[in-house]
């Protein structure tokens, strides 16, 4: 299924303390590719395509948060599957990344793996997919929110022709982050889907901003409510 992207990254939150977050992002030319793909906790991000196993990234997180580094976990459930060839398998953790793709998964496939993200595909235009993709997170400013700099990639991966199945019409797209930081309100933004569409990055750009003005709306009618613990 397509391309994807986990990322880690730290920073220090308002109180000076160094924090660490992780982001998965991915979509592809099929319908509610949020519900299968990408996986995130505050331990950190995995992604599972091609031939989807959704198992493997539901136990990823699980052995990410057991204390199993992902250099460690991702390879130990792809051994125990006997469909490991057609998979794709890839993520963060808060000091490694892992990426995999089997030699069954179907053409153009790769993946690049750095030290604090990793980008997978399948069924690709080609490598610049990846490439662009790859090269707008890694110059994009830290300073802007994680989610939206994974759309940003996304949708530079999408311009260089993403997935090569113009004949299927229907897309989706979907954006996750975590972070370790404890907050009084979560964001409604770091958890996005769009399931069906013909243009799900412009789609999924529009339910972020959406999702933004909804959260910021939110803090100021509800913060001192939220932070009393009164809320009605």
């Amino acid at each position: 299924m397509t391309f994807s992207i986990c990322a880690r990254e730290t920073y220090t939150d308002e109180d000076g303390d160094q924090q660490t977050r992780y982001g998965v992002a991915v979509t592809t030319r099929l319908a509610g590719v949020g519900t299968l793909c990408p996986f995130a906790n505050e331990h950190g991000a995995v992604a599972t395509q091609s031939l989807v196993n959704v198992e493997l990234g539901e136990r990823g997180v699980e052995y990410l948060a057991d204390g199993l580094a992902v250099e460690d976990a991702l390879p130990a459930l792809l051994n125990a599957d006997d469909g490991k060839q057609s998979r794709q398998l890839h993520g963060v953790d808060a000091d490694g990344a892992f990426a995999f793709s089997g030699d069954d998964c179907k053409d153009w496939y790769g993946h690049i793996e750095r030290e604090t993200f990793t980008v997978a595909g399948n069924l690709l235009t080609g490598e610049a997919v990846l490439d662009a993709t790859a090269d707008a997170y890694e110059t994009s400013d830290i300073e802007e929110p994680l989610a939206e700099r994974l759309i940003d990639a996304l949708a530079a991966g999408h311009a260089e022709g993403g997935d090569k199945r113009e004949d299927l019409e229907v897309q989706s797209a979907a954006v996750r982050v975590t972070t370790t930081e404890q907050r009084e309100m979560e964001p409604y933004y770091d958890d996005l889907r769009v399931d069906a569409s013909r243009t799900p990055i412009e789609d999924l750009y529009d339910t972020y901003d959406l999702a933004v003005e909804s959260f910021e709306a939110a803090v100021e009618k509800y913060a001192d409510a939220y932070a009393d613990d009164d809320l009605e």
